[in-house]
């Protein structure tokens, strides 16, 4: 049976404009843990266009800069813009909309009595094997991984990579790779090594070149790579994009909390599935449950959560500035 993950690096524009909206969320938390922070980031060519909510006692005068430290930080400084030219964003010339306002004072007024910042539904899912996501992620990740620490100290590969793994019945069968490159390279036996398998098919930016890249080969938005950012195919993805959120959020903490809860409860099941919904307002969920999958067997366990959104918030250390590491980690980074 053929099971297929694709990852992207930071340098992918969906990501590079999670990762600027973390950004700015973890400069603004540093201050404020208390901060109310919703923000949606699109990113075209040199304009980065922000949207969303922010109620804080920081002053925001400082976002423009925060973009383009959030841009230096994935390696989209103005090295890299001088080696890649017009192939690339340039942070001499970005224009920044910011269309940023308060939170909603009906929304406030529910987060305020320690409720959930919105309602919505999520799922938390852990496997056996590395990482405790499947296989095919895991590799699909380590090899992205890979190739991104290379791109970072290299003068002719790019920071803007998608890997995507095929396994056939375990076996690694497909390889594939999506790489800038300025000039030709051979990158065959680095992605082996890295893989610990030589791949049945190996194929390395599959329309013969790759020099446009980033903001300037694709429109980046917030949340359009949660397939990657959370479990791929195995299990459905609840709730919104994690990354553009406070903790008050259900889209995040919820998520965070279904994925820890899916690992405490794997055990030696094959497959765990957490399910919870949420209620603007309140803090006790209106459902939960847990699904175990051992040698076939489907077992099911009600599941009663009213742990309010401070409690969740303090226990995880999400009141402090995780954001980027989790934006780089994925779902799975709150655990390690």
């Amino acid at each position: 049976m053929q099971r297929t993950a694709e990852a992207v690096s930071l340098g992918h524009p969906d990501k590079t404009a999670d990762y600027i909206s973390s950004f700015i969320l973890d400069k603004i938390i540093k201050h404020d843990k208390h901060a109310k922070y919703a923000v949606e980031v699109m990113i075209k060519d040199n304009t980065v266009v922000l949207g969303g909510e922010i109620t804080t006692t920081v002053k925001l005068d400082k976002i423009p800069q925060y973009v383009k430290q959030a841009l230096a930080e994935i390696g989209y400084d103005d090295k890299y813009s001088t080696r890649w030219g017009d192939c690339v964003i340039n942070p001499a010339k970005i224009n920044i909309i910011n269309l940023i306002g308060g939170q909603s004072p009906d929304i406030s007024r529910g987060v305020m009595a320690d409720g959930w910042g919105d309602q919505g539904v999520f799922v938390g899912y852990a496997c056996a094997g590395d990482g405790k996501i499947p296989r095919e992620l895991f590799l699909a990740r380590k090899l992205n991984d890979a190739l991104y620490a290379l791109a970072c100290k290299s003068d002719n590969l790019g920071l803007d990579i998608k890997t995507q793994i095929t396994l056939n019945d375990g076996a690694i069968e497909t390889a594939i790779v999506a790489i800038p490159m300025l000039h030709d390279a051979d990158l065959t036996e680095f992605i082996v090594a890295t893989l610990g398998e030589r791949p049945t098919n190996i194929i390395v930016n599959g329309t013969g070149r790759y020099t446009y890249h980033g903001s300037v080969a694709d429109c980046g938005i917030t949340g359009r790579k949660l397939a990657c950012d959370f479990y791929s195919t195995a299990c459905p993805i609840g709730g919104g994009s994690p990354w553009t959120k406070d903790a008050s959020k259900a889209d995040l903490t919820l998520n965070v909390y279904a994925r820890i809860l899916a690992c405490e409860n794997l055990r030696d099941n094959d497959e765990c599935f957490v399910y919870l919904s949420s209620c603007i307002g309140r803090s006790e969920l209106p459902s939960g449950l847990i699904k175990t999958i051992k040698n076939g067997v489907v077992s099911y366990f009600d599941l009663w959560v009213n742990q309010k959104p401070s409690t969740l918030i303090r226990a995880y250390g999400l009141d402090k500035p995780v954001y980027t590491r989790l934006c780089r980690k994925g779902i799975c980074g709150i655990l390690n």
